[in-house]
């Protein structure tokens, strides 16, 4: 009799573009032909005509019964954060001890902590990727492609059982899997992600009386000011120390430049530049992320 843990099902609650190109990269993995796993999912915006694109795209099942969704082998949380964070309640109540409560929120340090408060066996899930146009019919099985994917995790869950399973599945998806603490992943994400973000949206706003006569370097540079509200809402209330110290230091930053730029300081704004066109050389290199 084979004992061994297994992972046969696989339910996603929230399939947008982050949950549906995730559940469409698993559906692809080794692991998941093999086994045969049933891929199911929520989505509380999804009409009938929805429902039936999604399955042309993996989705097995939709499933609207709360109990059934829980009971899976693994639950992935693709919702919004603060969203996420009230379905762990639920996961609490529903889902079997040993079901695995994954998420893909793109700040941890709450969530990781009510899932601790719950004694869940939480498995945290950040994929660096994205797109500023949302929806399913946006997603796709290639957007983790050598892109990280962020992992906290609680305690040895990823290194035996379903969890070694589940981490295997993303490891063949992603460029590289990055463990990192909740702590650190927040402030890590300040700069790297929720920094950039705002960027966009204030240049934006700021430039907004000459958009007409502006050029492909400033289309490229605010290309993230289309992203929904509704997404970033969740992000910057779950994160709003960490980004505020962020904007600070950026804005001293930024002082710093226009006094350099004030006083014609060339040595200072070549070496700027020198160092920047460093970097990005360095960015364009096959496998510059290993």
């Amino acid at each position: 009799m084979n004992t061994k843990p297994s992972i046969e099902s696989i339910s996603f609650i929230g399939l947008g573009l982050i949950g549906m190109s995730l559940l469409r990269a698993l559906r692809s993995t080794p692991i998941a032909v093999e086994a045969g796993i049933i891929f199911s999912g929520f989505d509380p915006s999804f009409t009938e005509a929805d429902i039936e694109e999604a399955g042309m795209l993996g989705l097995d099942q939709f499933i609207e019964d709360r109990e059934e969704l829980f009971s899976a082998d693994v639950v992935v949380l693709a919702a919004p954060v603060l969203t996420n964070i009230a379905l762990l309640d639920e996961a609490a109540r529903l889902s079997p001890p040993t079901t695995i409560i994954a998420d893909v929120s793109s700040t941890k340090g709450d969530i990781f902590k009510r899932a601790q408060e719950l004694n869940l066996p939480y498995f945290g899930l950040h994929p660096m990727a994205g797109k500023e146009l949302q929806g399913f019919r946006e997603s796709s099985p290639d957007l983790f492609k050598e892109m990280p994917i962020f992992l906290c995790h609680d305690h040895k869950l990823p290194y035996k059982g379903r969890g070694l399973i589940l981490r295997k599945m993303i490891e063949s998806i992603a460029g590289s899997l990055v463990t990192s603490n909740p702590i650190l992943h927040d402030q890590i994400m300040a700069r790297v992600s929720h920094l950039p973000q705002l960027m966009s949206t204030l240049l934006i706003d700021y430039c907004s009386s000459q958009l007409r006569v502006s050029g492909p370097g400033f289309a490229s540079l605010t290309r993230l000011a289309g992203s929904p509200w509704e997404i970033w809402h969740d992000i910057i209330g779950t994160n709003n120390k960490n980004i505020a110290d962020a904007i600070e230091e950026f804005a001293m930053k930024l002082v710093e430049l226009s006094w350099e730029v004030r006083d014609i300081d060339n040595e200072s704004l070549e070496s700027r530049f020198d160092e920047a066109n460093r970097l990005h050389k360095y960015m364009q290199l096959p496998g510059w992320r290993t």
